[in-house]
């Protein structure tokens, strides 16, 4: 029995992925079956990574390691051979539509790399690399799955596909654009194996109950980060040529409430201009706008896949209007008034809310209130029947689309929620979800734990302004924390997401790996693995030598000299390294940055 067949069997509605696999370690190659199924399965050869159907496992083999796993995540090929990534635990976390949603908690690549001896010193070295890429790989955060549905269609599109479409198998129901492993499920697909490929999306799932009056309502929070133009926070910046932008991220806030389920959308995502701000080890480094003749074809670009998806836009700019973020934030609305069917809001969060005045926020309301009130929520009834349809969407941004972006969308869900509550008659019209408290902590912490989560797979910290979306204010204690994950997104984008976008680049398919061009390691310039430590080491010595000599000098003043010496060393060997700053930062060595 295929999986299809089994899928129907089981449910004539909807597809279902084998959920526990056992995996078997052999010295020529992997074995993967299903637990309740074991003639269901496959073989991945550890010479050549050739894939082949179980045709009947041979009694007299044995296996040198048997292990449980609970999914295939798909494969890639690199200089030495093929690697399969396979999920060695999960956790569930929820459900979507009545099917449980898990979370990877981890994973792994199975190497099938025998070949490894042919390669050359040079492709060793590669290789080396490439394995180092693929331990990143392993530890990417915020990805979610489940075997009998996607999740990656917001609720509105996919109730409004054809009569069969969840009987399809579910790689082929979902969104491409948020399907992490769409890259590296495409050898799978080719071997026809639909039971085995697990589609995941990256980004967020929260879930939680509110009591709303002794009526319970459920409450989830689905954030779908596109793959289209994935990075870290200092290596994709802006929109690409196609108008794809960094960190655009589809958030989907639902509620399900006596039979009914509402659902309101909202996008965010890098302003969609070609600009850069590369890391050179200053705190805020210099934005830089990219002249192109290009620009206004990729603004709309942009924006055309928007209207054509959401049905209609509008983008509020939640960026400053000084400095570098200023001239930014000109050059977006520059090109905005070219474009008819889009409304474009500029909002200075940080002139406007700064200083604890969250309140001010009503102030925004106020601007879009009609758009945003027009373009509505998804409904639909107990019986399944479509009553009303969202007409547009919101796409809020700030300079990362992470701390203000979040703050500001976690505001706009607050609203409609209200709204929905008071259409189900749950809330009077002079009612809000404000008004009741343990409802509104669970409201404003799902909205939190989103936006670290997002926060975290962007710029590898945790989300700054937390406290204005859980309290209205910043407290002593939340900036202390921002402080604290400020400076470790300075550390995080000088010295290690240069790996972590190659990482990327590399499992999303951005960059593929032959043995027929030319190393992309061979450059010229210093290597950041090799300068960093002895710059660091140099200007460490420096200071302790100036420290040692000053207090020399406390006792004799003929060390004077040798302070005042070892001082300017050591202030002209900082001044140089500063000078150097894009050398000796971590900077991706696989794309470029458009």
């Amino acid at each position: 029995m295929d999986a299809e067949n089994r899928s129907n069997s089981a449910s004539a509605s909807h597809f279902k992925l084998w959920s526990e696999l056992e995996l078997r370690e052999f010295a020529d190659k992997f074995v993967i079956k299903d637990v309740e199924s074991p003639d269901q399965g496959f073989s991945v050869s550890r010479l050549d990574g050739s894939i082949d159907k179980l045709q009947g496992i041979d009694p007299s083999e044995s296996p040198s390691k048997v292990s449980t796993i609970y999914g295939v995540a798909g494969t890639i090929r690199l200089l030495s051979g093929m690697h399969v990534l396979v999920i060695t635990s999960k956790k569930e976390v929820g459900t979507y539509l009545g099917f449980p949603v898990f979370m990877v908690t981890s994973m792994k690549f199975l190497s099938c790399n025998e070949s490894s001896r042919f390669l050359t010193s040079q492709e060793k070295s590669d290789e080396d690399y490439f394995l180092t890429l693929l331990k990143v790989v392993e530890a990417t955060r915020g990805l979610y799955y489940s075997y009998e549905t996607d999740i990656t269609l917001n609720l509105q599109r996919r109730f409004k596909l054809a009569r069969g479409w969840m009987s399809k198998p579910i790689w082929k129901q979902g969104d491409p654009r948020f399907v992490w492993n769409w890259n590296v499920i495409e050898e799978l697909i080719e071997n026809k194996l639909d039971g085995f490929i697990i589609p995941l999306l990256q980004g967020s799932f929260q879930t939680g109950e509110m009591k709303l009056k002794n009526s319970p309502a459920v409450i989830k929070l689905i954030s779908r980060r596109c793959t289209r133009r994935l990075g870290t926070r200092m290596w994709r910046r802006g929109a690409n040529l196609e108008g794809d932008t960094a960190n655009f991220i589809e958030t989907e806030q639902v509620l399900e409430y006596e039979g009914y389920k509402f659902s309101f959308l909202q996008v965010r995502g890098s302003i969609p201009l070609l600009w850069e701000q590369i890391v050179d080890l200053s705190y805020k480094p210099r934005l830089n706008i990219i002249s192109h003749e290009q620009t206004s074809k990729v603004v709309e670009r942009h924006f055309n896949d928007l209207l054509l998806r959401y049905g209609g836009c509008v983008a509020v700019d939640l960026t400053d209007k000084q400095g570098d973020e200023g001239l930014l934030s000109a050059a977006y609305a520059e090109q905005m008034q070219m474009l008819p069917n889009v409304r474009y809001v500029s909002f200075d969060f940080h002139q406007t809310c700064g200083n604890g005045r969250f309140d001010n926020m009503q102030l925004l309301y106020d601007e879009i209130s009609e758009d945003f009130e027009k373009q509505g929520y998804f409904l639909l009834d107990s019986e399944g029947k479509i009553l009303t349809e969202q007409g547009g969407v919101i796409r809020s941004n700030c300079i990362d689309c992470l701390d203000r972006t979040n703050v500001t969308q976690s505001y706009l869900a607050q609203k409609s929620l209200t709204f929905q509550l008071q259409r189900v008659g749950s809330l009077s019209s002079t009612e809000c979800i404000s008004m009741f408290t343990e409802d509104f902590e669970l409201f404003k912490t799902l909205w939190v734990d989103q936006g670290d989560e997002i926060s975290l797979e962007y710029s590898g910290t945790h989300a700054l302004k937390r406290d204005l979306v859980r309290y209205g204010k910043q407290t002593m204690a939340g900036i202390i924390k921002d402080g604290m994950s400020a400076i470790s997104r300075y550390y995080l984008n000088n010295f290690q997401d240069g790996v972590r976008q190659d990482a990327i680049d590399l499992i999303i398919g951005r960059y593929t790996v032959s043995r027929n061009g030319r190393s992309p390691f061979q450059h010229k310039g210093f290597d950041t693995l090799s300068y960093l430590p002895v710059a660091s080491a140099l200007v460490i010595g420096g200071l302790t030598a100036t420290s040692i000599t000053l207090n020399q000098a406390g006792r004799n003043a003929q060390h004077i000299l040798s302070s005042i010496i070892c001082a300017g060393l050591t202030a002209g060997l900082v001044s140089i390294i500063k000078s150097n700053g894009r050398q000796i930062c971590s900077k991706p060595r696989l794309c470029g940055l458009l």
